[in-house]
């Protein structure tokens, strides 16, 4: 059973009238909508002439509908690339020109369309898919009447390709295959204790392996609903909270929660498990949530790459501040820069290597052979240390990422933006910690010629080029960076510096 989409449709529930999404507004959507939803999608897709492994971007609100889009490009053995609603047209031409997709599926408010980015790029068709799941994706749907066949896949063709950005270059394109993401969804589902009984709470975005995957892949393995919300909203969550068993959310979701004056019991009755993720969980804040509510949240590890890595145990002891243990089949290491694993309690590189790692870069073999050691484990960028039970503490990221809110945010991209506006010299791009957020993103600047630069105005200029979550907090401006003998920033120093911006 190698196509995840039949994994799935394998544990659907006997009774196909079983409740699969309820809305925020009481809309709901069954088992049986599911499977007629996705068929007739799948339709849509087949006569648009897409073969196995043809690329599929969608830049879609979240939405039902868009879930079973997704779902049929599985069926179909497409490729699904999800992209983030919030990239400008900028970064929209970039991901275009490299996935070279056979088919669009976008917001009609997007830059794709407002901006008519597939003028000059051929054989691309276009459909449209709103966030009350209406469109052009549906109006052709009643003249297709020939049944869709679920296409044969091997556990190594592609399923789905997310972006990740680099320290030094453009976004790359990580493979996920079938094998990797049936492989980690049957492992956490069970790991986690899902079961027939579960009701999770979805306030995710679904362009990140966090909603898409790890989410959506518990529940469906169960054969159970899921409330689905839009977006993040503390009063949506502490109203729904009593109607299900499981929230999974970032850091940010559980800072907010905690000044909720109706987190309580009896918003808590049925909830059996809070999962966080995505971002580096403070100590601090799992001990005041406990506290308050009894709960000890279960923090986990993972990567787009990797999908989930580590997790604290469902029934035994779960470590503030630590990602717990390695999941089962997955092997983690820590090695010196030259590959040599230590011992407990040394810290060192995160290495991982297991069925739910990827294929590799989408057209870009040699990163991938850089990301990789001579005996196949992944080097994840990250710097942490295994204590003698095998829990993994992350201390740090070798790579510079900065994850701010659960996204994540790599600052060459941002550097080279703003290093190229008038006035800039240069410029440096830190996470420093974020009371609401984990990190939250700063940018240090080097004026030139001692012009003013408006620090609203450079905001401005940014967000035209960047999505939101992207573009700094805050903008410094100083006489010089801090160097080393050579030449590069010492970016630990502006974090010193600069590390109680946020502080409350």
């Amino acid at each position: 059973m190698s196509n995840l989409y039949a994994l799935f449709e394998d544990r659907f529930p006997v009774d196909l009238t079983q409740n699969f999404i309820a809305t925020k507004d009481n809309k709901t959507y069954s088992y049986q909508d599911l499977l007629s939803s996705t068929s007739q999608i799948a339709k849509i897709l087949s006569s648009y002439k897409l073969s196995k492994g043809d690329r599929v971007i969608f830049q879609v609100k979240k939405s039902p509908e868009a879930i079973f889009l997704y779902l049929a490009c599985l069926k179909l053995g497409l490729i699904s690339v999800p992209l983030n609603t919030s990239y400008t047209a900028s970064e929209l031409s970039y991901f275009l020109d490299d996935i070279e997709p056979g088919l669009v599926v976008c917001d009609p408010a997007s830059p794709i369309i407002k901006e008519n980015l597939l003028h000059t790029r051929k054989n691309i068709s276009l459909l449209t898919l709103d966030k009350h799941g209406k469109g052009s994706l549906f109006k052709s749907s009643d003249n297709i009447s020939h049944p869709v066949q679920a296409t044969d896949v091997v556990g190594d063709d592609v399923a789905c390709i997310l972006y990740t950005s680099g320290t030094t270059g453009k976004p790359k394109g990580a493979m996920i295959t079938h094998e990797n993401l049936s492989s980690n969804a049957l492992t956490v589902h069970q790991s986690w204790g899902f079961n027939n009984d579960d009701v999770l709470l979805h306030a995710l975005p679904i362009f990140h392996v966090h909603g898409l995957f790890v989410a959506l892949n518990c529940v469906l393995l169960s054969g159970t609903p899921m409330i689905f919300l839009p977006e993040f909203n503390v009063d949506d969550i502490i109203k729904f909270l009593p109607r299900v068993t499981v929230l999974m959310g970032v850091p940010t979701f559980y800072s907010r929660l905690l000044l909720h004056s109706e987190l309580n019991d009896t918003s808590l009755k049925n909830i059996r498990l809070f999962i966080s993720g995505s971002a580096p969980l403070l100590k601090e804040m799992s001990d005041d949530f406990y506290a308050k509510t009894g709960h000890r949240i279960l923090e986990r590890y993972g990567m787009t790459e990797t999908v989930m890595i580590a997790s604290n145990p469902l029934n035994e002891e779960r470590i503030p501040g630590t990602v717990g243990q390695a999941l089962p089949n997955i092997a983690v290491r820590i090695t010196t820069d030259d590959d040599m694993t230590l011992e407990a309690g040394e810290t060192g590189n995160i290495q991982v290597s297991g069925p739910n790692v990827f294929k590799g870069y989408w057209r870009n073999p040699e990163k991938y052979q850089e990301e990789f050691t001579k005996d196949g484990f992944f080097k994840t960028g990250d710097v942490g240390f295994l204590d003698n039970k095998g829990y993994l503490t992350i201390v740090g990221r070798s790579k510079d990422l900065i994850i701010s809110g659960g996204y994540n945010v790599y600052p060459k991209e941002i550097e080279s933006i703003m290093n190229a506006l008038d006035g800039i010299h240069e410029s440096a791009v830190i996470g420093v910690p974020h009371p609401d957020f984990g990190e939250g993103v700063i940018a240090v600047v080097v004026k030139e010629n001692n012009k003013k630069i408006d620090e609203s105005n450079l905001k401005i200029l940014l967000k035209q080029e960047l999505a939101t979550y992207k573009v700094p907090k805050r903008i410094f401006d100083i006489s010089e960076l801090p160097l080393n003998v050579m030449g590069k920033v010492q970016k630990n120093t502006l974090r010193e510096r600069y590390n109680s911006v946020f502080d409350t």
